[in-house]
């Protein structure tokens, strides 16, 4: 069985229907770590492309973990996501309970037997859906970016520590082998005192922004549940798609959060202790063209300046080509992190990383290329590395103090553009300095009966 009521859940998990879970390699949740050799049981939230591209690339292939159960309000994407984790496991002789699909993940976490979820839901639904889950004791995988409300991400870190529960940002690239050694290499001083940083990421999907023409929620989709803590809209299937969700107001940024998430990311891993303090932000930018739904800034060009003297150049990739930003580089990536020493530059970028110092930039290009230069990386680790902070192996690779760290940069300059006006953060306060006008735009208001 793979749909299951909210009403009848509880009844149907205590008398084991469905197939009852009773192989003896599965142990009790994660009260306490498991052990090497104890599979921990996954239940993945949200199924769209990235989220079963994550499930059957990250996780379905470990023989350290069971994924059991899919969630998302498309009713054939949880059906068919599900079915495909018991198919796989079945054809390859591998014991595991049968995957269950579930409309409200709030039942996946009323189970006990599940030790963590991995959640790729729009954006509007990250931080909410990963507060209810260390609310449950669930360990959490987030894909980035991490959110649009700051005191939800204040709320999220208390609950993590009373709940005893591991976070996982879902920034994959630390998990790359050239970028481990670039940025050991600026933490090491090889480039010398970091004084300036360049980050650059794409602004937009070349895709026009349409208009909505309501039409009736199809039955077996369930569009208040997509919506969530967002304003209920008019429905209609554009509004639904990946790329409504991240170009719209109501449920993101834009790419400012949701691809500069990479770069900044990295940023925030080589320079997380210049980067803790105050800093001001001003910026241009620009929108999407009026008409359509997609309301969200499209480029940008984006200043930064930390109080420990280190200074942020944050554009969007279509500014960075067209100003030549990347004239340094033989290989013009489309996302990226360049960061200037004293000594030289290292340019770390997810298909490949360069630097002007010749003993830095031969180390550096020591990785297996394709034929078109690009490095080939692992990709397809951060699944495991997940189940290894779970399990207690290593420590958070992750965290939650650096998602936030990255992500208020991306919010930053969205309330610069927007404000038009300089603006000086405060991460101690986690507040815009003297500016409320500045600060509601990083508050969102909840809609019921979704408030946390």
């Amino acid at each position: 069985m793979k749909k299951i009521s909210r009403r009848n859940f509880i009844g149907k998990t205590m008398t084991g229907v469905a197939g009852a879970i009773v192989i003896p390699t599965i142990l009790p949740s994660c009260g306490t770590y498991k052990g090497a050799n104890d599979r921990i049981l996954i239940a993945h939230i949200g199924m769209g492309s990235r989220g079963q591209s994550e499930m059957r690339n990250y996780f379905v292939p470990l023989e350290t973990s069971y994924s059991v159960a899919t969630c998302d309000p498309f009713e054939q994407r949880r059906n068919e996501s599900a079915d495909y984790i018991t198919k796989t496991y079945k054809e390859k002789g591998v014991q595991a309970p049968d995957c269950m699909a579930y409309n409200y993940f709030e039942e996946i976490l009323e189970r006990d037997d599940i030790d963590a979820v991995h959640i790729t839901t729009p954006d509007h639904w990250h931080v909410v859906g990963a507060i209810k889950a260390a609310r449950a004791g669930k360990h959490i995988m987030l894909a980035k970016p991490l959110g649009l409300s700051y005191p939800h991400y204040k709320i999220l870190e208390k609950e993590l520590i009373s709940n005893n529960v591991k976070f996982h940002y879902g920034t994959q690239q630390r998990t790359m082998k050239h970028m481990q050694l670039g940025i050991n290499m600026i933490k090491d001083g090889l480039i010398g005192e970091v004084e300036n940083i360049e980050v650059w990421a794409p602004g937009y999907n070349p895709v026009e922004s349409p208009v909505c023409n309501e039409v009736p929620v199809p039955d077996d989709f369930d569009f208040d549940k997509w919506t969530g803590p967002a304003p209920l809209n008019s429905y209609c299937p554009e509004r639904v798609t990946n790329n409504s969700s991240w170009f719209q107001w109501d449920y993101s940024i834009g790419f400012l959060g949701g691809w500069g998430a990479h770069p900044l990311d990295i940023m925030i891993w080589g320079m997380k202790e210049q980067m803790s303090g105050k800093y001001t932000c001003e910026g241009t930018g620009g929108f999407w063209k009026p008409g359509g739904m997609y309301n969200n800034i499209r480029d940008w060009n984006v200043n930064i300046e930390y109080n420990s003297g280190v200074k942020l150049h944050f554009v969007d990739t279509d500014f960075a080509m067209q100003n030549d930003v990347l004239h340094y580089r033989t290989i013009k990536d489309s996302n990226g992190t360049t960061f200037y020493g004293s000594k030289g530059w290292i340019s770390l970028s997810r298909s490949s990383a360069q630097s002007n110092i010749s003993e830095i930039d031969q180390k550096l290009n020591d990785f297996p290329k394709n034929n078109n230069g690009s490095i080939l990386s692992e990709e397809n680790t951060m699944g495991q590395l997940f189940v290894d902070v779970v399990k207690g192996n290593v420590p958070e690779a992750c965290p939650l103090e650096e998602a936030i760290l990255s992500d208020c940069v991306s919010h930053m300059g969205n309330i610069a553009i927007r404000t038009n006006r300089k603006i000086t953060w405060d991460p101690v306060k986690g507040e815009v300095v003297g500016d409320a006008e500045a600060n509601k735009l990083f508050v969102r208001e909840m809609r019921e009966p979704y408030r946390i």
